[in-house]
């Protein structure tokens, strides 16, 4: 038992708590491809389906108590949560509000395309201009919608106090930038989180089930015993954080 004298965190009566364990879904059909997903695009890939399975049995394992299981409604994402609901069924929350972000009409093109369709708004981005990607969303949009998910997710929590998260790498960024308090943009800090890694955020949820802490727990975990940056760009971004690398 970690019996360590949390000074800076708030003193509550009836705080908890609760662990949320953000699992990234495995490569898809257009990850293979080096496209551009945002809120459209295929489901897995023969690959992504066996990283789904590796993954299912880690999180059986690791987490055999869960409370809840929320899950993004992109059809990579519920291929990836299916393979664990095959082994330990449960109780699922399907929330739109863990989508990746909407990349618009930059979604199925590869980053090399958009770099070279819209020099302008990638040299904004590389500025560190937060624009709607394509014509779709903001990072703020995005860390809005996500963050809002999440507390309510930890609000929910109580006996049971670990939730499976099951949804994309912009999502996982932003939840860990806000968690760190870091400002605007701070997403950008982070790797992208690979292929059905793991991520693993600590709330702690007062009585009335607000949040009134986070710390991040581990980022980027790889369950899959293989380097996740070994796959590159096009397997490691679900936006187009790879476009601000394209010349």
């Amino acid at each position: 038992m970690n019996a360590r004298w949390q000074v800076d965190e708030p003193a509550v009566d009836g705080a908890r708590r609760v662990r949320l364990v953000l699992i990234r879904h495995g490569e898809s059909t257009w990850n293979a491809e080096g496209r551009i997903q945002g809120q459209l695009g295929p489901g897995l890939s023969g690959r992504g389906r066996d990283q789904a399975a590796t993954v299912a049995r880690w999180l059986r394992d690791h987490h055999p108590r869960v409370g809840a299981v929320a899950v993004s409604d992109l059809p990579r994402v519920t291929e990836t949560a299916a393979a664990y609901l095959d082994l330990a069924p449960s109780a699922v929350v399907t929330d739109p509000r863990l989508r990746e972000i909407d990349n618009g009409e930059w979604s199925g093109r590869t980053t090399a395309e958009v770099a070279a369709a819209y020099p302008e708004q990638i040299a904004a981005i590389r500025r560190g201009e937060d624009l709607p990607r394509g014509g779709g969303e903001t990072f703020a949009q995005l860390t809005a919608r996500v963050d809002a998910a999440l507390r309510e997710l930890a609000g929910r929590l109580a006996a049971e106090p670990v939730a499976l998260v099951f949804t994309h790498g912009g999502p996982i960024r932003v939840a860990v930038a806000a968690a760190m308090g870091l400002p605007a943009g701070g997403h950008a800090l982070l790797e992208p989180p690979g292929n059905c890694s793991v991520t693993e955020l600590s709330v702690l949820v007062g009585p009335d089930g607000a949040t009134l802490a986070r710390r991040l727990a581990g980022y980027n975990h790889d369950p899959l015993g293989q380097a996740l940056a070994a796959a590159g760009p096009a397997a490691a971004d679900d936006d187009v954080a790879a476009a601000r690398r394209t010349a």
